[in-house]
């Protein structure tokens, strides 16, 4: 990172794809019959304030999604795109689905430059795991509330 998109290499972008993606819905998927039997079953997707295509378009001086990632950022938003159509697919079910901003949480991937520890990244996680049956769905959440999509 940075990963300019006239410089990020398309194979950086799979493996990227295949991991914040598509490894999420294999997962999701092998988990159904779990959850379906579950009864009160949480989907919660970690994704970033860097999908939120919302915070990515805003004024330069609006733009809170950190530094131009053509792999990173657009997997986040392909994650939050996923967790609506998984939302819309299980409207009606007892099934809560959500995505969640853990932060700027001091890891491997970011040189543990970070400023929240992983006990705070896990908040946001906890929270969505342990809403009530009559809890939100479909929607994107940080600490401080709802991020804009």
């Amino acid at each position: 990172m940075p990963q300019e998109p006239t410089r990020v290499d398309p194979a950086t972008i799979r493996t990227v794809m295949e991991t914040n993606v598509i490894g999420v819905i294999r997962v999701t998927n092998a988990m159904m019959p779990l959850l379906r039997r579950s009864a009160s079953p949480r989907i919660v997707n970690m994704s970033s304030s860097v999908g939120s295509l919302a915070r990515q378009s805003g004024t330069a001086g609006e733009q809170t999604t950190g530094p131009v990632a053509a792999a990173y950022a657009p997997s986040k938003t392909f994650l939050n795109a996923v967790t609506l159509q998984y939302a819309r697919e299980l409207s009606g079910t007892n099934i809560l689905i959500n995505a969640g901003c853990p932060g700027f949480v001091a890891t491997d991937l970011n040189g543990f430059r970070g400023v929240r520890t992983p006990e705070q990244g896990a908040a946001i996680a906890i929270k969505l795991a342990t809403l009530p049956n009559d809890g939100p769905t479909g929607m994107f959440f940080e600490d401080a509330g709802v991020v804009p999509w």
